[in-house]
């Protein structure tokens, strides 16, 4: 984008993009190609590096760096990730220059600290107005509000525009809000509730340039808001009675009304798929990637419920023009009506 669209907010002086949309940090499926085709469109990019090898990571940041000059996050998450790995993780990320964490699940203000005692900035999503406050006692730059609408681990109980006012109303700092938006009138609700910026997951999920299986971004394009749910039966290599939203599917069916309140020391260890490599169990926290073979269908298929507005699987760069432009067509119909 080369103009400077009406939609810009102090978060994108903040972040250093064109259009208050940043790229969710979904762990394995936000790797460098997603990133790098959403940076260089105008929003903002998110690595999903959640407890990834620090070898790893340097080499996705190398490949971003060298895809794209637009600055972008690297996603961990510190409470589920075990401290050594995460130190290492933090350094190598410091090492090549990354200028902006993004962090979630439970406040670690250390870490946070350190981040910020190393000239970085910190992003940090939550789930309550609890969480938002002692992420910004810690040093936080920007919050993301994730209601429960979100795909994916979901951290809270609250919608997304009830949580984002109620944050908006007590933070110092920009709130972007997270949770089931994959559309222009999505983003222009967020910014009505006081957000300066929405995070998408799900919609750029189902782009050409993600990481993620064929398979899962098919069941995205073809899944209705209905058709998603809120569990915690995929907890295997997270912390216990952690909620997802995922698409209902072979696992998730048998349970009915029984979602929640799965104990991880109760499941059962059966291996159904393969990661280049390494095994994969049923109830693990895992999503099916372009590497992943096995029962797929049996995986966590993370979506939020913004599902309706994702039909395709366009190039990401498309996926966020249309989301700017619906917007900007909206606020132009406000005007004309005003």
């Amino acid at each position: 984008m080369a103009r400077t669209s009406p939609l810009s907010t102090p978060l994108c002086a903040l972040l250093g993009c064109e259009v208050p949309i940043l790229l969710a940090g979904m762990g394995g499926v936000a790797r460098w190609e997603l990133a790098a085709a959403v940076a260089n469109a105008g929003g903002f990019a998110q690595l999903g590096m959640v407890r990834e090898d620090p070898a790893l990571i340097a080499t996705e940041v190398r490949a971003l760096q060298a895809a794209t000059d637009r600055p972008f996050a690297v996603n961990v998450i510190p409470s589920a990730t075990e401290p050594g790995l995460l130190d290492r993780q933090i350094g190598t990320c410091l090492d090549l220059g990354v200028g902006t964490f993004s962090f979630f699940w439970d406040v670690v203000p250390e870490v946070v600290r350190r981040a910020k005692a190393a000239g970085a900035q910190v992003i940090h999503q939550v789930g309550t107005p609890d969480a938002a406050r002692m992420a910004e006692d810690a040093g936080a730059d920007a919050l993301i509000a994730q209601g429960v609408e979100a795909g994916g681990h979901i951290h809270g109980e609250t919608g997304m525009l009830q949580l984002v006012e109620t944050v908006v109303r007590a933070a110092s700092v920009p709130v972007v809000a997270s949770g089931g938006i994959a559309s222009g009138a999505g983003l222009v609700a967020a910014l009505a509730a006081g957000a300066q910026g929405v995070q998408c997951g799900t919609a750029f999920l189902a782009t050409t340039e993600s990481f993620a299986h064929d398979y899962h971004k098919t069941r995205v394009t073809g899944a209705r808001a209905q058709d998603t749910l809120r569990t915690d039966i995929f907890v295997l290599n997270w912390p216990a009675h952690a909620a997802v939203r995922v698409i209902g599917n072979s696992v998730t069916q048998p349970l009915g009304f029984h979602l929640m309140g799965h104990d991880p020391d109760a499941l059962p260890r059966e291996v159904i798929a393969d990661e280049g490599g390494r095994p994969i169990l049923r109830y693990s926290t895992d999503s099916p990637l372009r590497i992943t073979t096995g029962d797929l269908e049996a995986m966590a298929l993370f979506a939020g419920q913004g599902v309706d507005a994702i039909n395709d699987i366009p190039p990401a760069a498309e996926r966020l023009h249309r989301i700017v432009a619906e917007a900007e067509a909206i606020l132009n119909g406000f005007r004309a009506r005003a």
